[in-house]
Parts: C-alpha cells; structure tokens; sequence
C-alpha cells in the first residue's frame, strides 16, 4: 500500500532505484510508458537485438530524446545482466536466453524481475534457490496474469479462507490445438496484413490460441501457489464470472475439478463458438472456500456471488494491463525485498504435444508453431516420465516417428546438453527422483 511513498522517498534522496530491462517487445514497451511517470524510478540499460528498434519503442512510447539519450542501450543481454543495477527485468520470452541472463543477473547481486514464464516454468524452482541462497528476490511480473493470481491467493490465504481454484480466462476450443501460424489471424478477427501493419508475430499469438501459453501460466501459478494441476490437462470449461463458484468445485459437488486447490482456465466462449455470457477473456479469478457456516453466512450478507452450496464464492479481477503494472513488481523488489509471487515447489510443468504426426528427423519450432502444442501436466508426472518441457522443445531434432496427440519424452529429440535449460531440468529431474526414492 506504500510502493509509492517508498520510490518518492527514494526520489527525493536522489537515489532512484535502477533498472535494466531485457526485452524490448510489447511487454517492455508497456513498462516503458510508465516510467517517465513513476518518481524514483529510473531505467538506465535496455537489451534488445536490435538497439535501434529499442529506441524506436522509447520514441513511441513518449519518451523525451534527454531521457533516450541518459540510456544505454545495447544487443547484448548478459552485459546489461551484469550492469550493476537493482533490478533486471527478463522479457525476451526466449526459455534458453532468460535462464542466462536470470542466473548472471543474479550472480551480479541483482534482483530479477521474470516476464519470462516460459523460463520461469522450465526452471524457476532453481533460479528461486538461487536467489534465495543470495538474500534476492526473484519475481513473477505484476500485470502479468500469474502474479495477479498469485496476489488473489495470498489474499484468501491471508483472510483465512481455503483457495479451491485460480486461473484465467481465456479464449478456447479443442481445436485450437492444432492452429497453425497461418491460420491464426482468422480467430483473432484480422487479416495478415492487418496483423503485419501492428507488427503482430504470429506464432507468439498463436501460443494464446493453441492453448500454450495457458499451460505455461497455469504451471507457474501451481509453481507458485502450491495448487495442483489437473491429471490430464486444463478442461477450459466454458464459464462466465456470475458461475465460476458453480463450475470451479469438486465434481462430487456438480463442479468439473478433481479436488478443492487446483489451477483451472475458463474459456470465453461455448464449444459450439457461441459467446459465453460476462465472461472473463481478459481476467483472473479465485475460489474461496468458507471454512465455517458462518463465513458462508457472510459470503451471502455482503454479495459475493456463490453456488448452490453457500461455501464457494467467487471474486475476480476482469482485466489486467500487463507491462503498464510492471513498476509493482520492480519496486516491490527494490524497496521490500519481496517477490510479487515466486516459485515455490516443482508443481507444475507444461510438456509438449504433437499438433500432427511428426516423422524421424523433422525439426520441431517449439511455443505457437507448426509443430507441437504445450499441455499443463502435474509435475509428478512430467518429472517420472521425462516429459519433454515446451520449453525445451525448439530447434530439436525428433529421434523417432510421433503419432498425432502423443506427449513426447525428452528421449525422443536430440537435445544439446550443454544447453542451460538442458543441465537445469536434468537437475530437477534427479532432485525429483532423489525425493521419489525417500
């Protein structure tokens, strides 16, 4: 409720807290809208490959030519890792790249800011040691929508009730999960050239619509928050906001989830494509549980919307503004020492499935693309089978013949094991079978 008294503070005493940003992309040009308008606050390095377009985003986004010139800007992520500031934001969404440049940050005596879900999820529970070991703070991304619901969760937690459900909302349809790059702009509503002319990537898009990046998030939410992550993947029931409490409990209650304490996405639309009334595309949810009869007295007293039962309700958030809410999480660092959620424990993973039959030899493009989809697995699971994490599953080379909807094990490409994420996940695996034979 002070991040802005604290950063004025810090203002005032002419010692803003620096920041490095890596990434210069959307996420990072929203950031960088806020900037000029936050006291104490001050971006001094931008990593992007291409400086230029950097620069171009500042300019578009209202920075002053003083202020563009007062930065460095550079094309190399690890040098600005290693700059010496207070915090460094990773958002490249590059797996390989934000692992190195999360642990040099961290190995500089910086605290890491991670945009990077991608990274976070094949990985994060070791960057979270490592940073825990340093006296660090390594954090999800305020604005983003597994910090958002990582803050709900911690709120009920906090209040005293039982979480039965977080997550999202999205758009969604089974057969989304074989959508192609080139058939992507017809579900958002856009030409090609519409798509072209906003500087829109296809393939990152398509990782929302395939049902990919949804894993990855409902995976860091369940790293984060201690959740489960159903069995056989996210449902994506259909639902609207006034019945998330009816939909998100236990079936033996009517619900659709396994259990109380689960990640779960709601789609924005009906299987048949029908719209889905006040729906919650944009947002993120929690599921609280009264533990007593009179808390569920309450719940209905003061109008939170709840099922049949009385004990669920449901609150809600119907937005989020991404890179625009990003300050929290910096200063939250800076200024508390505090995380705006972090992994916590191997919970959850998302592993790669094949859109279609790949054949021995074929390269496979990982996030969004051609060739495989990211599906939400316990980690239990992912872990006991050497699941192949969508993380890992770019520019590798597949080993054997891979039917249509097959998970595929990490046996079953070439992988370049010197590779960052290669040696981290190795070491999560033996830690997993170490704990597996206790």
């Amino acid at each position: 409720m002070n991040l802005s008294s604290l950063a004025l503070a810090r203002a005032e005493a002419g010692n803003p807290v620096r920041v490095a940003l890596i990434g210069a992309g959307k996420f990072g040009s929203m950031f960088l809208a806020q900037v000029p308008h936050i006291a104490g606050l001050r971006v001094t390095h931008i990593a992007d490959l291409d400086p230029e377009r950097a620069r171009a985003a500042c300019r578009a986004v209202g920075w002053s030519p003083e202020r563009i010139a007062a930065t460095v800007f550079a094309d190399d992520g690890l040098d600005v890792a290693r700059s010496g500031v207070d915090v460094v934001i990773e958002a490249t969404g590059a797996p390989e790249a934000g692992l190195n440049h999360a642990r040099a940050a961290l190995d500089a005596g910086c605290h890491v800011v991670m945009v990077n879900v991608e990274a976070d999820v094949l990985a994060g529970a070791v960057l979270a040691g490592q940073a825990r070991a340093a006296g660090l703070v390594y954090s999800m991304a305020y604005g983003d929508q597994p910090a958002l619901v990582s803050e709900m969760v911690d709120w009920a937690r906090a209040t005293g009730f039982q979480v039965a459900a977080a997550g999202k909302g999205t758009k969604y349809r089974p057969e989304y999960h074989h959508v192609t790059p080139d058939g992507v702009w017809d579900h958002y509503g856009l030409t090609p050239e519409q798509a072209a002319a906003a500087g829109m990537n296809p393939q990152m898009f398509n990782s929302f619509l395939d049902g990919t990046k949804s894993a990855i998030e409902m995976a860091a939410i369940s790293n984060a928050c201690g959740l489960d992550v159903p069995e056989d993947g996210l449902a994506f029931p259909p639902c609207g906001v006034d019945d998330l409490a009816h939909v998100l409990r236990p079936r033996r209650l009517g619900g659709q989830l396994e259990h109380d304490g689960m990640v779960e996405v709601v789609s924005s639309i009906e299987r048949d494509g029908r719209p889905v009334f006040r729906d919650l595309r944009w947002g993120v949810y929690v599921i609280l549980k009264a533990q007593t009869d009179y808390a569920a007295a309450c719940f209905r007293q003061y109008g939170l919307p709840t099922d049949t039962t009385g004990r669920y309700a449901a609150m809600y958030k119907p937005f989020h503004l991404i890179g625009m809410e990003l300050s929290v999480s910096v200063l939250s660092a800076a200024l508390r020492g505090e995380p705006t959620g972090t992994t916590r424990a191997w919970r959850g993973d998302a592993v790669a499935v094949a859109k279609r039959s790949l054949a021995a030899g074929e390269i496979l493009d990982g996030e969004g693309g051609y060739t495989v989809w990211g599906k939400a697995c316990p980690a239990a699971i992912s872990a006991r089978e050497a699941m192949l994490p969508i993380g890992l599953a770019h520019r590798v080379r597949v080993r054997r013949d891979v039917v249509q909807g097959e998970v595929l094990r990490m046996v079953d490409v070439d992988l370049d094991e010197s590779a960052t994420g290669v040696r981290l996940r190795r070491q999560m695996l033996t830690a997993a079978e170490a704990l597996r034979a206790e």
